[in-house]
Formats: C-alpha cells, sequence, structure tokens
C-alpha cells in the first residue's frame, strides 16, 4: 500500500519544528506532512523552556504512543513513519500495532532489549543520577548540548540553535525505558517494512545501539534494512546535509512501503 500522508515524530528535547526542513522538502513534493508535538510540547521553544506545563513531568512513553495512535487514526490514510531518536522508538511501536505503511526510525534511542552503548550510558547520567528525575520536566544544559547532542553543529553557532529547538522533557521518557518498559514483538509477520539509519558520531544513541536493533527487528519477515552514515551526530535531522537523511528516509519509504517479504541488508 502506497501513501501521499508522512507523519515525523520527535524525540526528547526538541518539539515538532525540529522538522520544518523535512516537512517544506516533502511537502515540495506533493506529500501531505504533519508533525505533531508532544502533548505539552506545542509552544515555542523559548517560551517552553520559560515556563514548562506542570503535565509534562508526568508525561511517558506510554502516553506519547496513545497520542501519535489517535492521530494516526484520525488521517484519511495509513501514512509513513519518520522518526528521530525517541521518536524512532515511537515509530517501531507503531509499526508493531499495525500502524504505518512504512517506517524510518532515525537514530533511534535506547529501545527495551537491546543494551545501552557506552555513549548513551555516558549521556543518560544526569537523568539517572537523579533518583527524582522521572517526576520531573528537565532542562538540558547549553553544554551538554554543545558537546554530545550536536557536537558536529559549527561552535559558534551552538548557543543560537539551542535557542531555536531545545525544550523541556520529561525524564519519565528515560525511566520508562528501564522499569515497566514497553515491549516489541521483534518477529510479528504484520511488520510494515523499516529502515533504521544511524550515525557514526552520534553520542546519544550509539550506531552499536542501531545495529542492535536492526538485528532484532530483522527477525520480521517484512523488509528491515540499516544505515550507518558517516559523519552524523545526533543532530542529523537539522546539521548540515539533513537533505541526504530527508531524502533517504522518504525514497527508502516510497520503495519499500509495498515490500511485505525479508530483505535484510547493511551499508
Amino acid at each position: 500500500m502506497t501513501s501521499k500522508t508522512i507523519m515525523l515524530i520527535h524525540g526528547a528535547w526538541l518539539n515538532g519544528r525540529c522538522w520544518d526542513g523535512f516537512k517544506a522538502r516533502y511537502e515540495a513534493q506533493g506529500y501531505a506532512v504533519t508533525a505533531p508535538d508532544w502533548p505539552f510540547d506545542d509552544r515555542p521553544p523559548a517560551e517552553l523552556r520559560r515556563a514548562p506545563a506542570q503535565e509534562l513531568a508526568h508525561l511517558g512513553q506510554r502516553d506519547i504512543l496513545a497520542h501519535y495512535e489517535a492521530l494516526i487514526g484520525a488521517l484519511p490514510e495509513p501514512p509513513i513513519l519518520i522518526g528521530h531518536s525517541l521518536g524512532g522508538v515511537i515509530v517501531q511501536h507503531l509499526l508493531d500495532r499495525g500502524r504505518g505503511v512504512a517506517g524510518v526510525a532515525i537514530h533511534p534511542a535506547p529501545t527495551p532489549g537491546v543494551p545501552l552503548g557506552p555513549h548513551a550510558i555516558v549521556s543518560a547520567l544526569p537523568v539517572f543520577s537523579d533518583p527524582f528525575s522521572g517526576r520531573k520536566a528537565l532542562q538540558m544544559s547549553r553544554k551538554f548540548f554543545r558537546t554530545r547532542f550536536a557536537q558536529t553543529a559549527p561552535a559558534e553557532q551552538s548557543d543560537a540553535l539551542y535557542d531555536q529547538y531545545v525544550v523541556p522533557t520529561p525524564g519519565k521518557v528515560y525511566w520508562d525505558g528501564v522499569i515497566n518498559a514497553m515491549k516489541l514483538h521483534w518477529a510479528n509477520a504484520a511488520r510494515s517494512p523499516l529502515l533504521l539509519i544511524g550515525g557514526e558520531l552520534d553520542l546519544i544513541a550509539d550506531a552499536s545501539m542501531t545495529r542492535a536493533i536492526y538485528a532484532k527487528q530483522s527477525r520480521a519477515p517484512s523488509t528491515t534494512e540499516l544505515r550507518i552514515l558517516p559523519g552524523r551526530s545526533h543532530w542529523t535531522c537539522l546539521d548540515d546535509g539533513w537533505e541526504e537523511v530527508a531524502d533517504l528516509a522518504l525514497s527508502w519509504a516510497v520503495t519499500n512501503c509495498d515490500s511485505r517479504q525479508q530483505a535484510s541488508t547493511t551499508v
């Protein structure tokens, strides 16, 4: 089944504005594109940082998944799903539930059943070192953004990029990955095709983790493929050359959305 509808799903620390480039690029090709915010994230980033909604502190992965499931149900047709970071995990769960004609998980965040990479462990320490962080809306430091989240962005642009895009995120979404985590059915025969894109320089979601997710997802009979892009950090959807990532995601999804036979390929 083909689709002219695309849903873009953001991850932690960003909201739907991070997809502005992808959205415009896909709309120029005739697609209907939606990039919904998480609940309580639907304001400008500066405003969200200044006064995050109290409800954000209690938002978890199950709430986010239910939010996107409801939005998909209101669309005129099943969409192509493209997600980044935790959005890439949500894409996998949506496909597992029969939502979407094809999915692309870009630099997917830690996924239950897959060991954390060393970079992901270091990056998660500020959250897990605080036992009460699961009840808080957390703020990313500018140093963390500059040195780990977007370390490939030009240093002189770091503060401006932070101001433009970074939002608070609920610590609960981190803890949900380790306490009573949602499970995926890796061998799901009904799962739509899935592309996993990793980044060689990602310090949030190690490329080794993306490879491990690929090994698990390859148990499904539908097409599952992997690309590890050289020189790409976690900031890949906004960094220089983001167009290459956007074009790869869409062209793969369009080519494979009718596929139901396994064709596991790595590059």
